[in-house]
């Protein structure tokens, strides 16, 4: 042997003796640092760079993983992960290959688009916000990592806060809404949902907060598009859901694709280091988004090599997909653009997530063929998706209150939406399975069942021009008649006339929003409102179900139309949920999350706007010379926070303790709430905040609470609000988070536009 060739082996030998054994996971952060310290000791500069590339697994056929591209990537230790396998046998095969064949058997990390539930899908982000209910909203995600987690899953990249204040995003499916509070608020309870009890046990999924930052601002609400604001309207209006996602302790965040200040955000140091790791300590690790370090150079900033330097000094961890990680940095290494320190510190974070999974103590800690048979799409499961599900749908309108509907007679079932299972889920379904799911008339004439008859006729196609419906039904969502429009709107016509009341099921299909799916129009399309005019034109009562991703314009709907439910898009169990609030077992109590347009004309809309130098009453006509439209007054269709119920409420003896306070002061507000109707339903209370003298202009309200209560006929609750110093506070132009001295007025009602005030002075 020669000399120098003994020397390495000794020294592989002592490294090896030295290490730190990672058999056991524990908490404490000098064992998991010995740990990984060891581990990287024995790492080559390849091999590190492995670790931060996250590859998409494409077609894995069990048994043949090995023989696959990703296979030989993973035995060669150029994987730290991969992402959206579905199957806990095909998962075990690619950790098995990471474990037992590569180098230094490093395990993977599994990620899965995991939005809004696995097989047990819950609503789409957007109606789950709608139910105010960050409990039920919990429960949700604690049920998805489960599922999840049982078919080898333990990374999700979820939750998307993402503001949205224009509906032609499509994105607005996979947000919370337009408010920062109350997306703060769900932020929060997702990450605790999938994380548990910190990552102990199989059963609990890291969560991955996305897009940092901004995305849901995108510029004409194209995908994709640029982003401008001011940091101070940032951290105002759009940062708070981020900083809960850090704050609740989640394992990871996205980068987004937008710029931010002119820089993409995956190589944006500001927002990555400074804001996320610097203000907010985050100690997780950052991955970008499908392929966003390749996309910089469409931004003009430079090719894979420039872009992907970039990207690891700015503090991004992991390239999904771009292999721009992988395949450039050891030359930027080489060329002195970025050092082995930065390598390291990305290197490191990766690990650290592994190690608080838990897999270096077990690789296959999520890999159980038993519990893939028996926790995924479980009646408990299914029970409480349908029971959240009711608890999104908003009721709009209900004119001479048509709904409930009686369990009897004849009923007709119309429209594009009535009898699709695949559209159910709706979009970022990834993990569904459509075929077990009900359509909308089977799950009507299972809760008739005989004492009455449901039937169905199609009354039209999505849209008339067979080009723009392929691209909104794409993923196995097809369902287009080759029947003429008339042919089917005769049909559906002769069937209204033959019945007691038509259920309309319209709107949009699940992937008419979702990434990728931005419209400039966003009414019912043409051939779906004449089918609506032809019904409504039979003098049957009607009852829309509105099914979208978005706020729609509904101008003429509401006009025309008794009854409107929407009911978004209610996952795997929407179909039973739609008919227990259609009939009444359960009474509706969502609440938009967002503002409904009159006009697309009037995006941005939101309820949280800044007054002008020349405010107009929002209902007014025209007046010249005043803030407004000529053709449209400016308030909303519907404000935000609005919704109805099969019973009534009244707000009364609005009160606050004290109407002055100082720095560590508490002042209760209150109101008392009485179920002044015939059934027994949920109501939520909103609170709401006006900062009248401030420093910069400050929005004329800000949401600041919500309670969801629950009331028999003539029952009454007093509902209480403590009013802190830290809830008058904002950021100033300076960025400082302060509260500042003067009057504040304290609003509650049952929505943004129906409000009780008094004011407070902040001394």
């Amino acid at each position: 042997m020669k000399p120098h060739t003994f020397l390495l082996s000794a020294i592989a030998l002592i490294l090896a003796l030295s290490a730190v054994s990672c058999s056991k996971t524990s908490q404490s952060d000098a064992e998991m640092n010995a740990c990984i310290d060891s581990i990287m000791a024995k790492m080559t500069l390849d091999e590190k760079l492995g670790q931060l590339n996250l590859p998409a697994a494409g077609d894995i056929v069990t048994g043949k993983a090995s023989q696959s591209n990703i296979g030989r990537l993973i035995a060669e230790g150029k994987a730290g992960g991969v992402f959206n396998v579905k199957g806990v046998e095909k998962i075990k095969e690619l950790q098995r290959i990471a474990v037992e064949e590569s180098r230094l058997g490093i395990p993977l990390i599994f990620g899965m688009d995991v939005i809004h539930g696995y097989e047990t899908v819950f609503p789409i982000p957007l109606a789950l916000s709608c139910s105010w209910d960050t409990a039920a909203i919990r429960r949700s995600a604690r049920i998805a990592a489960t599922e999840a987690s049982a078919c080898g899953i333990c990374w999700t990249f979820s939750p998307m806060v993402d503001i949205c204040r224009d509906p032609r995003w499509g994105r607005m499916a996979e947000g919370s809404g337009e408010d920062p509070f109350l997306g703060a608020a769900i932020a929060r309870v997702m990450v605790e949902g999938y994380q548990g009890d910190g990552l102990k046990k199989n059963d609990e999924i890291m969560a991955c907060v996305k897009h940092f930052a901004l995305y849901g601002a995108a510029e004409a609400g194209r995908d994709y598009n640029t982003v401008d604001m001011s940091r101070q309207r940032m951290f105002n209006d759009y940062f708070a859901p981020y900083k809960a996602g850090a704050d609740a302790g989640a394992g990871s965040f996205m980068t987004s694709f937008n710029l931010v200040d002119g820089i993409p955000a995956t190589a944006n140091r500001w927002l990555v280091t400074d804001v996320l790791r610097g203000m907010w300590n985050f100690d997780g690790f950052v991955v970008t988004d499908y392929a966003s370090i390749a996309e910089m150079r469409q931004h003009g900033i430079g090719d894979l090599k420039v872009s992907s330097a970039m990207a690891l000094a700015a503090g991004t961890d992991m390239d999904m997909v771009a292999d721009g990680f992988s395949g450039t940095l050891a030359q930027s290494l080489e060329e002195g653009n970025i050092d082995m320190g930065q390598i390291d510190t990305a290197v490191r974070r990766v690990l650290e997530a592994k190690y608080k999974l838990g897999l270096f103590a077990d690789p296959y800690k999520y890999i159980d063929a038993k519990r893939e048979q028996t926790e995924v799409y479980t009646e408990a499961n299914r029970t409480e998706a349908r029971r959240i599900a009711t608890e999104t749908f908003v009721l709009l309108k209900n004119e001479g209150n048509i709904l409930p509907l009686r369990k009897g007679g004849r009923i007709a079932v119309v429209g594009p939406l009535a009898d699709t299972r695949a559209n159910m889920p709706g979009t970022w379904s990834v993990a569904a399975v459509p075929e077990k799911y009900k359509t909308v008339v089977e799950g009507i004439r299972d809760a008739v069942g005989p004492r009455g008859t449901v039937t169905y006729a199609k009354g039209s196609n999505l849209y008339a021009d067979p080009a723009l419906e392929a691209a909104v039904t794409v993923f196995g969502r097809q369902m287009r008649d080759p029947r003429s429009e008339e042919a089917l709107r005769a049909e559906a016509v002769a069937l209204a006339r033959s019945c007691d009341v038509v259920i309309a099921a319209m709107g949009e299909a699940s992937e008419s929003s979702g990434e990728a799916a931005s419209r400039t129009d966003i009414s019912l399309p043409d051939t779906q409102k004449k089918l609506l005019e032809a019904l409504l034109a039979t003098g049957k009562p009607v009852v829309m179900l509105n099914f979208s991703g978005r706020a729609n314009v509904m101008t003429w709907e509401s006009a025309q139309v008794p009854a409107i439910l929407n009911v978004w898009f209610g996952g795997s169990e929407a179909a039973d949920a739609i008919a227990d609030v259609v009939f009444g077992d359960v009474s509706p109590s969502g609440k938009l999350t967002i503002t409904m347009p009159r006009s697309v004309g009037q995006i941005p809309i939101y309820y949280s706007q800044l007054n002008t130098g020349r405010p107009k009453n929002n209902d007014a006509q025209f007046e010249k010379y005043l803030s407004g439209y000529i053709d449209s007054p400016n308030s909303p269709l519907y404000p935000f926070g609005y919704g109805l119920s099969y019973t009534t409420f009244s707000y009364s003896d609005f009160a606050l303790s004290a109407h002055d306070m100082k720095s560590g002061d508490t002042v209760t507000a209150s109101v008392r709430v009485t179920n002044t109707g015939s059934r027994e339903a949920d109501e939520i209370v909103q609170l709401y905040i006006r900062d009248i003298e401030a420093s910069t202009s400050r929005p004329l309200k800000e949401l600041k609470g919500f309670r969801r209560i629950h009331l028999k006929p003539g029952e009454n609750a007093t509902v209480e609000f403590p009013v802190t110093v830290d809830l008058l506070k904002h950021y100033n132009y300076e960025l400082e988070y302060v509260a500042e001295p003067g009057e504040f007025s304290i609003m509650i009602g049952p929505d943004s536009r129906t409000l009780r005030s008094a004011t407070i002075t902040l001394h």
